[in-house]
């Protein structure tokens, strides 16, 4: 979305986050032995909703990220080439012509120049994406009900009320409904997904991926050894470049290799729960449920600046940038219905060292000078002896308003 930045304001990206707690409702099994779950991922989503807009790109490589909001001209003259970039913005997505060049989602701009130099470079647009996300979810959700949202552009579906009991049955039932959920979502938006559809959470996600862009991939149980083993441990969900990094250096590669492990080197090298987790799911195991409803622990806005500001020459912009902040996030709280008791702030320095604290209220808030005096409080009790790379504000221990 916009960053929303005044006038005098430095270029900034803006990032909104709602932070979600353990407690919901579950999505429960159509019965013993029989769960089906989907995952539906939207196949290079803020690209393709830009490729939409500007059809003319098509073909081209293009990379989203950078500016927050897009310029109304069109045509190829309208977006500069990710070699005129300068600034520490990074990858928002980026299309599959671009991911060729080794481009890929979070990677920092200036290194995607040197890759991929002649590749398009257009400003991210985060209020249209929401509402194609609104749209794909919605026509889902007309077809299978029970769903886990997990961001704007990737959703869980739990099939196993939909399909037959008998297992061979319910597997081509499943792939059908997968198609059809695929040409509703098209038919609404105009986009393509990629579904994976399996036994659990974890095998529906690594089945999305399997058969991108466009593609339907069942990974059964008994599809294990011969299509999740042969994968790199990174392809697990859950598995980061930390962990996989450390797995490499014990010679564990692939998936199949996690799974042969040795479940008390694992436990040794990772903690007993991390370790005993990381055999379970290379080898395809997760009882996690589908979350179908939730209340969210806290709504938070924060902004990177494209250059370090200093507390007290850049006084000024750091306040409007604060100030604008904290009313953006009023503005969250409304839409939403919650108001909230604790306002937290957050501050990374230049060095990337980060602080937080908060300020808890006596009443719950959702008004924008409530919101902007707590975090201000806040503010008094971190050093400011250095320049700030990024700025954030948050509410949390939410109510619903009025209740």
């Amino acid at each position: 979305m916009p960053c929303g930045r005044p006038p005098s304001a430095p270029r900034c990206e803006t990032d909104y986050a709602i932070r979600m707690p353990p407690e919901h409702e579950t999505s429960p099994a159509a019965g013993p032995g029989l769960r089906i779950i989907a995952h539906v991922d939207m196949d290079a989503f803020y690209a393709s909703v830009e490729l939409l807009r500007h059809p003319q790109l098509r073909g081209q490589p293009l990379v989203i990220g950078g500016r927050r909001r897009a310029p109304e001209e069109a045509g190829n003259a309208a977006f500069p080439r990710l070699r005129e970039y300068r600034g520490r913005g990074v990858i928002t997505t980026a299309t599959y012509e671009a991911r060729a060049f080794g481009v890929h989602s979070g990677m920092a701009l200036m290194q995607a120049a040197r890759l991929a130099p002649d590749a398009l470079l257009l400003p991210a647009d985060f209020e249209e994406y929401r509402r194609y996300s609104r749209a794909f979810k919605d026509a889902v959700r007309a077809l299978a009900p029970r769903i886990e949202d997990r961001g704007i552009d990737e959703i869980y579906v739990d099939l196993s009320e939909l399909v037959p009991r008998d297992a061979e049955s319910a597997w081509a039932a499943a792939r059908d409904l997968a198609r059809s959920i695929q040409r509703a979502v098209r038919e609404a938006t105009g986009l393509s997904c990629s579904i994976g559809i399996a036994p659990n959470k974890l095998l529906a996600k690594i089945a999305s991926e399997l058969d991108k862009p466009g593609g339907v991939a069942a990974l059964r149980e008994a599809d294990i050894p011969e299509r999740l083993w042969p994968l790199p441990v990174r392809k697990v969900n859950g598995i980061g470049p930390k962990a996989g990094a450390r797995l490499e250096a014990l010679g564990i590669r692939t998936v199949g290799e996690l799974a042969r492990a040795d479940p008390l080197l694992l436990a040794e090298r990772f903690g007993p729960k991390q370790g005993a987790w990381m055999h379970a799911a290379a080898s395809g195991h997760d009882e996690r449920p589908v979350v179908t409803a939730s209340e969210p622990k806290s709504i938070s806005r924060e902004t990177t600046f494209e250059r370090d500001l200093h507390p007290v020459r850049d006084r000024e912009r750091l306040s409007l940038v604060f100030t604008e902040l904290c009313a953006r996030l009023a503005a969250d709280l409304e839409r939403k219905g919650y108001a909230g008791r604790t306002i937290g702030l957050k501050l990374r320095y230049d060095n990337f060292k980060t602080l937080t604290r908060d300020n808890t209220l006596a009443e719950p808030t959702r008004e924008a000078a409530a919101i902007r005096r707590a975090a201000g409080e806040c503010l008094k009790r971190v050093p400011l002896e250095r320049r700030i790379r990024l700025l954030g504000v948050r509410v949390g221990t939410l109510t619903k308003a009025g209740a």
